[in-house]
């Protein structure tokens, strides 16, 4: 019996223990969830759940940067002149105006591009031999190589303007000479508009080369299928002069160059449907150095600048000119280029494209 009243007492004292505890806890419990939500007391899964917070909110801030940035231009196409002593019936950029920029402007335009991170230059027309027989062009081509030390400095041209004396004062500032050929048939040339009185467009071609090799310039050639080409065949042309590219472009209308009212020219004709372009494309598909671009590739994915260092905007369907980088800077002005960087990349707009690296065997 002596034990009974210990064990009563002793259940008496944990009973109110029981009850103080249960108090406490219970004005303490709010405060610990407050702690733990504040403090992210819960250990690896509440950590996780923070970062998936946070990053939502990161990325969305990031999209929405990059909506206002401006395109970088990597790779410009500079149209300093749209002068031209061919009357190709296709032509894209026509003899609208006969102007072209001071040299030490244009040098001035340069430089602005390279300081926004311009790697590649790419010289065209109209016909940039046309304008002071050259010389014009080779001491922007030296000195975007010399002064600016660009990666890349290229040219397009229909070379029957291209002396070998060219070749010797400003061949080692030039990495890449494209020469537009459309057809190994001199009849074809001639009906197209790529014939001027006895130059012979393909001998030209032949000549062209040499000296390419003989200056260590790397050729390539640029051919625009049209209703008059899509059924040649070319493999075995190409292959033989082995440029380093053959750019393949299927026939583009932009209105008011080469349709429509104000047009100089009427490329109509010259039309082809996508399947006749695949289908040119599936002929030639061993040629290894081809690079095909279809309208849809082409039409938005270059950085086009205009004799007034203008971009040119093509989304519209027409050339729609931004205000001259000269006037406005480079990131102003590009925002209303149009330019579909996404696109420039897809269709391999970015490449081996200095002749260093391209380790000719010469």
């Amino acid at each position: 019996m002596w034990l009974l009243v210990p064990l009563a007492f002793a259940g008496k004292v944990l009973s109110t223990c029981r009850k103080q505890l249960s108090s406490l806890w219970g004005s303490l419990a709010p405060l610990l969830l407050w702690l733990r939500a504040t403090l992210w007391l819960a250990g690896p899964d509440g950590a996780q759940t923070l970062k998936e917070r946070e990053e939502p909110e990161r990325t969305r801030n990031e999209e929405e940067g990059s909506e206002d940035q401006s395109p970088i231009p990597t790779s410009v196409n500079y149209h300093f002149t749209r002068q031209c002593n061919y009357k190709c019936g296709f032509c894209f950029h026509t003899a609208k105006t006969s102007f072209v920029l001071p040299l030490e402007e244009a040098k001035k335009g340069l430089l602005m591009l390279k300081d926004a991170g311009m790697e590649k230059i790419n010289f065209s027309g109209g016909e940039p031999f046309i304008h002071q027989r050259g010389d014009y062009l080779g001491k922007l081509v030296k000195f975007c190589k010399e002064d600016l030390a660009l990666p890349s400095v290229s040219i397009v041209s229909n070379g029957s303007l291209i002396r070998e004396q060219w070749f010797k004062s400003y061949g080692e500032y030039l990495d890449i000479l494209a020469i537009s050929c459309d057809s190994f048939d001199e009849q074809v040339n001639v009906l197209i508009g790529r014939g001027q009185g006895k130059i012979n467009h393909v001998e030209n071609l032949q000549k062209l080369r040499k000296w390419c090799r003989d200056y260590k310039v790397a050729f390539k050639i640029n051919s625009v299928i049209n209703r008059f080409n899509v059924e040649e065949d070319m493999k075995d042309h190409i292959k033989a002069l082995n440029p380093v590219r053959w750019k393949v472009f299927q026939c583009l209308l932009i209105e008011g160059e080469n349709s429509g009212e104000d047009a100089l020219r009427e490329a109509e004709r010259f039309i082809i449907s996508d399947a006749e372009f695949e289908g040119f494309l599936e002929r030639h598909k061993e040629v290894s150095c081809l690079v095909p671009e279809s309208n849809q590739k082409m039409k938005d994915s270059y950085l086009i600048l205009d004799e007034y260092m203008r971009f040119l905007n093509c989304t519209n369907g027409r050339k729609e000119p931004s205000k001259s980088i000269l006037d406005v800077g480079v990131e102003a002005a590009i925002k209303f280029s149009g330019f579909d960087e996404k696109m420039f990349l897809k269709r391999g707009g970015k490449y081996t494209w200095s002749k260093a690296d391209l380790r000719l065997d010469w």
